[in-house]
């Protein structure tokens, strides 16, 4: 394992502060979710009445605040290190949700916990460093290379299938749409936020990059994807418990932007084998832990149940893949729980 660079280090300790104010931001925004779909039309079937919430308001400053680390993150780090590091939030918000929402954790998702910081770390030591960028032109010519607009333009006809196709359809029973749709554009917000923090980190070092219009093209980009993700991340929020949002979330975003970054930055194109399949490996210990997370997501609540301690596997399932039928009196019960 070679020693971690200078800016590997500071994108670390800039994620890991993100982490802990976005995992906060899902339960405070919840609570102002809940609060206005009890006095009106709920973000899951079309309300805006939760910008009138303070509660919501107050956590999108703190999703915000978080964001700006993640964001600073990225101008030092290679994505491939700083996105696993998003586990964190999972773990903080479930922990949250489990005292505050009273979404109950139980010891498999505590175990499920556990593995998500195994997994990160694995990857955090054996991440790639960060390549050298010197102008924002730099980054225009690998986002246009073939690969990586194919790629962009896949995810772009998906995710418009998925909006006026499924969504009306499937999005109330069904969070793979939701959360899908936020995940794919995802990826490309996170190659866009790092060409944009770079050229901030490079103006701020004596070269302005924003005389160029590839960064301006960046930024809308940005502002796009952002203001997509955070309307459809509020719906899956407001439908959906928040302890199965968060782990299904990162592991589908996750995914998407290591591929992205593999594709535009060629994060792997220097490490070895070995350091590759030990990253991959953490990856998919990240995976065991979220998938115990959302298949005990209802034990918590099953507990104490019959006075004897006894564990019950739960009746209904929210449906993620495919559709079980009952799934959206599922949903509406796990709101109005």
């Amino acid at each position: 394992m070679d020693q971690m660079s200078p800016d590997n280090i500071n994108g670390v300790i800039l994620a890991v502060s993100s982490s802990i104010f976005i995992g906060s931001s899902f339960i405070i925004k919840k609570k102002g979710l809940k609060k206005a779909g009890a006095s009106g039309v709920r973000a899951g079937e079309g309300g805006y009445g939760y910008l009138k919430e303070p509660w919501w308001w107050a956590g999108m400053i703190t999703m915000i605040v978080g964001e700006v680390a993640n964001f600073a993150a990225y101008a030092f780090a290679p994505a491939i290190l700083v996105t696993p590091l998003g586990a964190l939030s999972i773990i903080f918000s479930a922990v949250l949700a489990h005292f505050i929402l009273q979404e109950k954790l139980h010891m498999f998702g505590i175990l499920g916990c556990i593995l998500c910081v195994v997994g990160s770390t694995t990857i955090v030591l054996h991440a790639p460093h960060e390549q050298k960028i010197e102008s924002v032109k730099q980054i225009w010519q690998l986002a246009i290379e073939p690969g990586f607009l194919v790629y962009s333009a896949v995810i772009v006809v998906v995710v418009a299938i998925l909006i006026f196709y499924y969504e009306p359809r499937y999005g109330k029973t069904h969070m793979i749409v939701y959360v899908g749709i936020c995940s794919l554009m995802g990826s490309l917000t996170v190659m866009s936020v790092k060409a944009v923090a770079i050229a901030i980190k490079l103006t701020f070092s004596g070269t302005n990059q924003f005389k160029y219009f590839n960064t301006w093209i960046f930024i809308l980009v940005v502002a796009t994807c952002c203001l997509l993700q955070i309307n459809y991340l509020n719906k899956a929020l407001d439908t959906f418990n928040t302890a199965v949002i968060s782990p299904v979330y990162y592991v589908m975003f996750t995914t998407f932007t290591i591929i992205a970054s593999m594709i535009m930055f060629k994060d792997w194109a220097s490490q070895s084998g070995l350091k590759i399949a030990t990253q991959l490996c953490g990856f998919v210990t990240i995976l065991s832990g979220t998938f115990l997370l959302h298949k005990t997501k209802d034990m918590g609540n099953s507990v104490g149940g019959s006075g004897r301690g006894s564990v019950s596997m739960p009746t209904r399932d929210t449906p993620v893949f495919t559709n079980s039928g009952s799934g959206r009196s599922s949903s509406s019960d796990k709101v109005a729980s």
